[in-house]
């Protein structure tokens, strides 16, 4: 897979980039990511990427043509259609369906603004679609883009040394994780739960289901209502709402 980034700050991404799972991926050439400045393709010896909005107000709004023709170039360099995503808290949340729809994609393209934002009309022209991180205001688009890089490089075949990891991530099944635990058996801390020890894989299997049934209650009860729930989960989660131990 390859992704492209537009951004004033490309230097940052490949740093992002070249760590854990993600660099993991990129060594193993499963992913690709490059770095593309508007700035380079700006006029002028200042190179100027911005200038004041348009109706007054403070802050700066990012040109169109540094950033259309830093989208031509990344476009022009690879033939695989590619789909372009602009990073701003005005987009649709970023969740792991959505992760899921951008790793099946062999390329897509990243979009950071800066400042107040990007000339709404490049946005219209040249985006397909914009994607939040979050309900926050943050810098610039680059914090968002490291993110999907790394949760789409999780995703591509290979990249993880164990391919089951992923399958058991929060949100992989409309549910929170359940807890997880390792050596040592005792600790001050507490005791590791005796079922994860017992060797019944049925036993184990069951407990993890009902932990994150119960921490997805308590933490993020809206997720529920997306999940296909068995009449054995529906039972436990009654019991649990009836134990009061959901508050």
């Amino acid at each position: 897979m390859r992704i492209d980034v537009i951004s004033l700050f490309p230097d940052f991404i490949a740093q992002c980039a070249a760590f854990g799972v993600t660099g993991r991926a990129i060594e193993r050439g499963l992913l690709s990511v490059h770095g593309w400045n508007p700035r380079d393709h700006a006029e002028g010896s200042y190179r100027r990427v911005d200038d004041r909005p348009f109706g007054g107000g403070p802050g700066m709004v990012m040109l169109i043509d540094p950033l259309r023709a830093a989208l031509r170039a990344a476009r022009d360099a690879d033939p695989a259609p590619v789909r372009t995503i602009y990073l701003t808290p005005q987009g649709a949340p970023l969740t792991q369906a959505k992760v899921h729809e951008l790793a099946e994609r062999g390329r897509i393209l990243l979009l950071c603004g800066r400042y107040e934002g990007i000339d709404e009309r490049l946005v219209e022209a040249e985006v397909d679609e914009e994607i939040s991180i979050g309900d926050y205001v943050l810098s610039g688009g680059e914090l968002g883009a490291a993110v999907i890089i790394d949760a789409v490089a999780r995703l591509q075949e290979g990249a993880l040394n164990d391919a089951d990891s992923a399958a058991q991530d929060s949100f992989e099944n409309g549910l929170l994780d359940c807890p997880h635990y390792t050596r040592p058996v005792e600790h001050e801390l507490g005791a590791v739960p005796p079922v994860l020890m017992s060797g019944n894989h049925a036993e184990i299997a069951r407990w993890r289901r009902q932990q994150s049934l119960e921490r997805t209650l308590r933490r993020r009860p809206e997720l529920l209502d997306g999940v296909d729930l068995s009449p054995a989960d529906r039972q436990f989660l009654a019991g649990v709402k009836g134990a009061g131990r959901h508050g």
